[in-house]
């Protein structure tokens, strides 16, 4: 078996692995056992009942985090004209058509986030093959296509997030980071549980919610429960 460091031996003397954390409990014990040199991401995983195969249960939304993530996303606009204009003036940090499409085809990736306008769609479809797999293709479900790019930079700007369901039914998203305030980690995870309650497939049937586990970067996982935030256990 192999031996603990140094900082997993002192977590674990914190952590309760077999316990069901209250939500501002768990994030008060997060902070309290960080110990890296760096500003820390808070991630959650979410287990959910649904069958990733079947795509009439694919979940995948995205969420305004009531206090952001503590990262200020790089945004990528495809508009042209005024759009380009306004998306500029929202504070995009690239905006442009053909030219940044060939960028981007010729492996340009220096952008967190990318926003297309519907009438760039065409177009910019020929990036799925490098897009789509980083999870950063703009999909109409995500709020990144729509002729409303002030509103579309405005909120990825100030902490919109995506969320989307992997081949293991779990659902992996940033919720912020360790310096942030235990009530402030708490809130965007309530965020987070109610958009995927709400995005619950009709298809889907049992116990939704299965599991929910946060972490810090270099921490370890701490079982929440969930139902503080209104989630029934069904």
């Amino acid at each position: 078996m192999a031996r603990l460091t140094k900082r997993q031996a002192e977590a674990a003397k914190v952590v309760d692995r077999s316990k069901d954390y209250e939500p501002v409990e768990a994030m008060e014990t997060l902070k309290q056992v960080a110990s890296a040199k760096f500003d820390e991401t808070v991630e959650v995983a979410v287990r959910l009942g649904v069958d990733p195969r079947k795509q009439d249960q694919q979940v995948r939304g995205a969420v305004v985090l009531p206090h952001g993530t503590g990262k200020t996303a790089r945004v990528l606009v495809f508009a042209k004209g005024d759009k380009a204009k306004e998306a500029e003036a929202a504070g995009a940090d690239f905006v442009g058509d053909d030219d940044y499409i060939n960028r981007v085809a010729q492996g340009w990736l220096d952008f967190d986030v990318v926003v297309a306008t519907p009438d760039m769609m065409g177009a910019v479809g020929r990036l799925g093959r490098i897009l789509g797999p980083k999870g950063m293709m703009p999909n109409p479900k995500t709020g990144t296509v729509s002729f409303d790019v002030t509103r579309a930079v405005s909120e990825i700007k100030s902490g919109k997030i995506e969320y989307r369901l992997d081949k293991a039914g779990i659902v992996h998203a940033p919720i912020g980071k360790v310096s942030f305030e235990a009530a402030q980690l708490t809130e965007n995870l309530g965020a987070l549980i109610d958009a995927l309650r709400k995005a619950k497939p009709a298809s889907a049937k049992g116990q939704y919610f299965r599991s929910t586990t946060v972490s810090s970067t270099m921490g370890p996982g701490l079982h929440v429960n969930v139902q503080r935030f209104g989630v029934s256990a069904e």
